[in-house]
């Protein structure tokens, strides 16, 4: 009964390193999307499509009952591979449910990843940083010294152009077609994981809303941002962990 954690963008599985640290299990499997942290196939052009159909073939080849925990972009996977596959998992947790609210707006950077010029400019402008300073950025936003690093080292045209791809094919109103059908998530037991200073991912309005329509408790993770695994990982395992073992 294997947990598998898919992580989001631009990141990689780094994130997790310290919160599997912390849990009392030894069946944990990251998965790394193609473009962050593991090649791309051949025509990649990171679509939401491509993601899904990504993660519905390695979750095909893992033997359940699987507890999916996806965050940030890999929630969004998780997301959208369990709306077309509501029961093929035994539990599942993400950390922006949020973001199906029909009136959620897509974050600043994402705005500028979204439009055309400023958007490779912006990615441009990462790329040729000195490794240290995007380290440094992402240290600011909320990463361990080591998983800033570790991350930083993997920033590179191919993630940049998968940042883009994934982001323009995501411009609204897409989420808030997808999260028409919401209610189907209900099928198994769900947790939305709400940190407090995690403001890329709407409202805790919107993410209480949604995680209703879609059955799913909600826990509020006090002091913590959008990297909360990172920086509490004794809370972010204990949250699982209570999570589980209630399923």
């Amino acid at each position: 009964m294997p947990a598998v954690f898919v992580h989001g963008n631009p990141e990689t599985a780094a994130i997790w390193d310290a919160l599997f640290a912390e849990l009392q299990r030894d069946d944990l499997i990251a998965l790394s999307p193609p473009g962050f942290g593991a090649p791309m196939p051949d025509g990649w052009t990171a679509t939401r499509r491509e993601y899904v159909d990504w993660l519905a073939a390695e979750l095909d080849a893992i033997e359940g009952p699987i507890d999916l925990v996806g965050h940030d972009w890999g929630g969004g996977h998780v997301l959208g591979y369990l709306l077309e596959h509501p029961e093929s998992v035994r539990s599942w947790c993400v950390d922006l449910i949020g973001i199906l609210h029909p009136d959620y707006v897509w974050h600043d950077a994402a705005q500028v990843w979204q439009t055309p010029g400023a958007g490779e400019e912006n990615i441009a402008g990462m790329v040729g940083a000195p490794t240290s300073d995007v380290a440094a950025m992402y240290e600011s936003l909320g990463m361990s010294v080591e998983v800033a690093r570790s991350v930083a080292e993997h920033f590179n045209e191919a993630m940049g152009a998968c940042v883009l791809g994934l982001y323009r094919n995501a411009a609204q109103p897409a989420l808030a077609e997808l999260g028409q059908n919401v209610e189907t998530l209900g099928e198994r037991p769900g947790l939305m994981i709400n940190a407090e200073d995690d403001h890329y991912v709407g409202t805790d309005e919107m993410a209480q809303e949604t995680a209703d329509r879609a059955g799913a408790q909600v826990v509020h993770l006090a002091g913590v941002g959008h990297w909360w695994m990172c920086e509490d990982p004794a809370l972010g395992a204990a949250t699982l962990e209570t999570f589980w073992a209630g399923v």
